[in-house]
């Protein structure tokens, strides 16, 4: 049996500072090896991918000079903070649904790489309140807003890559700059994004949907209630659905919400197969259930021996995990 340990760091830091500085100081020689990784010709200077943000997300600008001169004014580091034309992130796993209960709830499972996980949740105060689980450097693989809007993602099935944004600089711009599902919608169909995603959503009027994104590709909506890593219900890459179980996993959370599950009870499913994977030698391992209730406007992360919750006012606090692939 191998081990994988995991320690979680929940920050609260209303604006970019010294909590900040430090999470970028301990994570940059390995961001700067992976963004360089195919060479710097392969990457936007720094004045194209400042126009990007500046052209699709306007409202992001402050934060990023903020963030910005954290770093020292890095130009590198400035680059990838606006996500535009990343390298290539690796595809895996991820399972989401939202629960039926008179005060619903969005859960999630983060399947991937341990060592690619940067292990924080962090509250924030940039344009609005937000809570989520931080992924290159701001943005975020999940999160709720204080207006009641969650929206978590997974990968989409389709391994194209074109120009565009990275995925968890999106999630973070929905957060920031959104209430409802429909304005996440609207503003995803005027952003490009580089890779193909899910997003699940569910806001405080209790609408809940889907969105498939893609490069080049015509936001689709749905108010589908959950997904996996294919698009809709037939996948548009069928080997790459077959290794990671994604109609299956689907399935079981169809099952799970014909069967009216409380959200207690899918989190527990969400510990247990099909849908919690150990294969994190792999890089498809559940790394954590994240459990979102608008209501409480809470996230809890569980695992199999231990859960912890975080709300918009938590101190900064630390909880260590143990995983084991068997």
């Amino acid at each position: 049996m191998t081990q994988y340990p995991l320690t979680m760091y929940g920050i609260r830091e209303l604006k970019p500072g010294p909590r900040w500085r430090a999470f970028f100081d301990a994570t940059w020689p390995a961001y700067r090896r992976w963004y360089l990784s195919e060479g710097r010709a392969a990457r936007p200077g720094l004045r194209t991918a400042g126009a990007a943000l500046a052209h699709h997300m306007p409202e992001l600008l402050p934060t990023w000079g903020q963030l910005s001169e954290q770093t020292g004014h890095d130009l590198d580091a400035a680059a990838l903070l606006t996500h535009w034309n990343l390298p290539t992130f690796l595809p895996a796993g991820c399972s989401q649904v939202v629960t039926p209960d008179p005060k619903p709830s969005l859960l999630r499972n983060y399947d991937y790489a341990p060592a690619l996980f940067e292990g924080v949740s962090i509250s924030t105060d940039y344009l609005q309140p937000v809570i989520g689980t931080s992924d290159c450097l701001w943005g975020l693989l999940d999160g709720m807003n204080g207006s009641g809007l969650v929206v978590s993602l997974t990968f989409g099935g389709e391994r194209t890559v074109g120009e565009g944004f990275g995925i968890p600089l999106v999630v973070r711009y929905l957060l920031e700059t959104c209430q409802r599902v429909d304005e996440a919608v609207s503003a995803l169909r005027r952003l490009p994004i580089s890779m193909s995603y899910n997003l699940t959503m569910l806001d405080a009027e209790g609408a809940v949907g889907t969105a498939h994104v893609g490069p080049g590709r015509t936001v689709e909506f749905s108010e589908q209630p959950c997904a996996t890593n294919h698009r809709w219900r037939t996948p548009l890459d069928p080997a790459h659905a077959a290794r990671f179980r994604s109609v299956q996993r689907l399935d079981h959370l169809d099952d799970l919400l014909d069967h009216r599950a409380s959200a207690d009870d899918i989190a527990l499913s969400m510990l247990q197969k099909p849908l919690y994977s150990r294969e994190f030698s792999q890089s498809f391992g559940t790394l954590f259930t994240a459990d979102y209730r608008p209501a409480e406007q809470s996230v809890t992360y569980h695992w199999p021996e231990l859960s912890w919750t975080r709300t918009f006012d938590s101190p900064d606090a630390t909880v260590d995990v143990v995983l084991a692939d068997a």
